[in-house]
């Protein structure tokens, strides 16, 4: 059954369907939706997925987004009496999945809401009325009747500190809320398709779930010693159900290898205040792409032994400025008390304002950690409007600084073990030289490539291959469009003596530089011996690279006689 809106408005759909016995989904449908949290740009919109589960008792597992609220409330009523709901699940109270949970409780006065203990505390400063509770915590079950016995798996930081997991031993369905989730919008309940959905799950896992491998990981541990489960149910995109062991062991790849660095940095944020959620994890995104570990801690609902533990394995602090009053200021600036009595020589700290309205002065605690002995590891970042895709591209740039910073002395220690002889064999492969230019939105970059091969005739193809830590890889996942400018023989030492020196995060790499727009809308560089305009069509997961396939649709020489400048290396270990 599908209900839908206006065609005035962007379209937004609602699917139903029995997923299991007793079992439903309401599915949201957000088919334009081009952007999320800090995802740069989405291909295909997204979802929100809510469950309803019928034994002698009725529990209702998320809601949905607030834009949904008449098409959800339309739908939900149409299944079930709403005033028959004995239980409302909250996985976690972002409020994409809990936007609606004021008004299900109006429709459902006498409801318990089931949830982890700060999943509650937000809940209370997010609908202002009272309502029943039950607090649940790892291991937990709950009895619906009619064999449908629900089981609460402890998650936090997936990617919200209050997340839980619901296992129900009925139908061996596991309700996971954003994990093993993607901005994935298609009529496809389940994930039959695997090669269409691969490059939106991996994208949605290296922007919200990479920076909490260790969380991941423990989650998963967790959900070993669940009986079998049949069907992953998540908060985003289609079901996992086809090709579940083979989608979950990705996750457990990805995360061994994003946790596995010795190298660790912590960011402390403060849900549910401001932008800081999103900006922490835009900076951790950046971090994680260098294959430098991360742990974000909930600035509000932190432990302080675990506070200690984590300050103390840390080599660097990224810390969001909290409020300095209203709900939760207090225990808030109890955590930063903690931490700056954890600090350490040798660390390096950077903060950021959350943009909340209240935002404690950033300037006396850099100072605080100055005088403690801790370098900068970048200059405050000031936040002064509401966040915009420019303002997530220099969190996330600044963090791949941070995390260079702290794996340089790795790189060159590995570079140096190499065989020297290997190494100059390796670089007397020879190579064009071309910039790549890209714009999505507001956003902007370019890089200087060399790595650059003809692959295809039909389509016309090339490849590219695109240093995991470099800023303009979050402008190339599949779907992107971009220019490879070609570099002239002769005549392109400013283009690259412009392009190889180091941009600070968010600076403007074209100032200066003559351009023109390509049809894709990417900046043609005017000295450039020729341009072509692409499409990121697949993406091969390498070491340090991404191998990133194009297609060519249109492009032109300005010189015909002009011949593509030749890079040529003494060594194979560097560019």
């Amino acid at each position: 059954m599908v209900a839908a809106a206006p065609q005035t408005q962007t379209r937004l759909t609602l699917q139903v369907e029995n997923i299991a016995p007793d079992t439903t989904t309401i599915r949201s449908l957000d088919w334009d939706r081009d952007r999320f949290d800090i995802e740069f740009g989405l291909q295909n919109g997204t979802t929100y997925n809510s469950y309803i589960i019928r034994g002698d008792k009725v529990a209702l597992v998320d809601t949905s987004h607030a834009k949904f609220r008449a098409l959800y409330l339309e739908i939900l009523k149409g299944e079930i009496d709403p005033a028959t709901i004995d239980y409302l699940v909250i996985s976690h109270t972002e409020p994409d999945h809990s936007g609606l949970v004021a008004d299900v409780l109006d429709l459902a006065p006498n409801a318990t809401v089931v949830g982890a203990k700060v999943a509650i505390a937000f809940l209370e400063d997010l609908v202002h009325r009272p309502f029943e509770r039950l607090l649940v915590k790892n291991g937990d079950t709950l009895n619906l009747g009619n064999g449908h016995l629900l089981e609460f798996v402890s998650a936090p930081n997936l990617h919200w500190p209050d997340t839980i997991f619901t296992y129900d031993h009925g139908t061996q369905i596991l309700f996971t809320c954003d994990a093993f989730g993607m901005h994935y919008c298609s009529d496809d309940t389940y994930d039959e398709d695997l090669s269409a959905i691969s490059p939106d799950y991996r994208f949605y896992y290296e922007c919200l779930m990479a920076p909490n491998a260790r969380s991941v990981l423990s989650a998963m541990k967790r959900m070993d010693a669940l009986p079998p489960i049949t069907t992953i149910a998540t908060g985003h995109g289609p079901l996992l159900r086809h090709n579940l062991q083979e989608l979950t062991d990705r996750y457990r790849t990805w995360s061994q290898t994003k946790g596995q660095s010795e190298t660790l940095v912590a960011v402390f944020y403060m849900s549910d205040y401001g932008y800081s959620d999103r900006l922490s994890q835009a900076i951790a995104h950046g971090i994680t792409k260098t294959d430098v570990a991360v742990e974000m801690m909930d600035l509000r609902s932190a432990d302080p032994h675990e506070v200690n533990e984590l300050v103390s394995r840390a080599k660097a602090l990224v810390i969001g400025m909290p409020p300095s009053s209203g709900t939760g200021a207090k225990a808030a600036q109890t955590t930063l008390g903690t931490v700056l009595a954890a600090v350490k020589d040798k660390q390096v700290v950077g903060l950021f304002e959350s943009y909340g309205g209240d935002d404690e002065p950033i300037d006396p605690l850099v100072n605080k950690f100055v005088d403690l002995g801790l370098k900068r590891a970048f200059d405050p970042i000031r936040i002064k409007d509401i966040p915009d895709a420019s303002t997530y591209q220099l969190c996330e740039e600044t963090g791949v600084d941070v995390g260079q910073l702290l794996s340089q002395a790795d790189k060159l220690k590995k570079l140096k073990s190499l065989d020297a002889d290997l190494e100059k064999a390796l670089g007397r492969i020879s190579s064009g030289l071309y910039i790549i230019t890209a714009k999505k939105g507001e956003m902007t970059s370019a890089m200087v490539a060399s790595w650059v091969s003809q692959a295809s005739f039909q389509p016309l193809g090339f490849t590219v291959s695109v240093a995991k830590d470099r800023a303009i890889e979050s402008l190339m996942q599949v779907g992107d469009r971009f220019v490879l400018n070609v570099l002239e023989e002769g005549n392109y030492a400013e283009l690259m003596r412009h392009f190889l020196k180091r941009f600070a995060p968010g600076a403007d790499r074209f100032a200066g530089i003559r351009t023109r727009p390509a049809q894709n809308g990417s900046p043609i560089l005017a000295d450039a011996l020729a341009y072509l305009e692409c499409t990121v069509a697949s993406r091969m997961e390498l070491s340090d690279h991404w191998l990133v396939y194009c297609t060519v649709e249109d492009g032109k020489v300005s010189n015909p006689d002009g011949m593509t400048a030749v890079h040529h290396r003494k060594v194979g270990t560097y560019y």
